[in-house]
């Protein structure tokens, strides 16, 4: 049977059912991601301002488009796998200062923007995520939300 220790340790690594963080410990550390200025770990708070921007513009581009936002969640999907598969960030992420980037600091490509795209759909992979910040849509696809700025 698996318990909460388990999943707990599995999402968050060694130390985390008991609460430890070592010394200088950061959100992004174990990732080699600085603490501060660019490509340190995306916040909560921009995460979200860039999914609404996401939200807001395709309902108003399904509204345009068909006069009902029936149409807003393909568009939003299409609209996030394109644009993360080719320049690494939704329109949302553009405007608020994110990207989307691989661990290897490689270009995301399609595969890796798909499973992304596919999971944030579910929405609840994103609202869970590791000590690093890393949400389990990006887990997935091996890849990490981080600032431009």
């Amino acid at each position: 049977m698996v318990d909460r220790r388990d999943l707990a340790s599995w999402l968050q690594g060694p130390g985390a059912v008991r609460g430890e963080a070592p010394a200088g410990d950061y959100k992004g550390r174990r990732l080699g991601l600085p603490e501060q200025g660019p490509g340190r770990i995306a916040s909560f708070g921009l995460r979200l301002g860039a999914f609404a921007v996401d939200s807001v513009l395709c309902a108003l581009i399904a509204w345009g488009l068909t006069r009902d936002t029936a149409w807003t969640t393909p568009i939003f999907a299409l609209e996030v796998l394109l644009l993360t598969a080719t320049a690494g960030s939704s329109a949302g992420q553009r405007l608020v200062g994110l990207q989307v980037v691989r661990l290897d600091r490689r270009p995301v490509g399609l595969w890796r923007a798909v499973v992304r795209t596919a999971l944030l759909l579910l929405l609840v992979p994103a609202l869970i995520w590791d000590r690093d910040g890393r949400g389990l849509h990006d887990k997935a696809a091996g890849t990490v939300l981080v600032s431009k700025r």
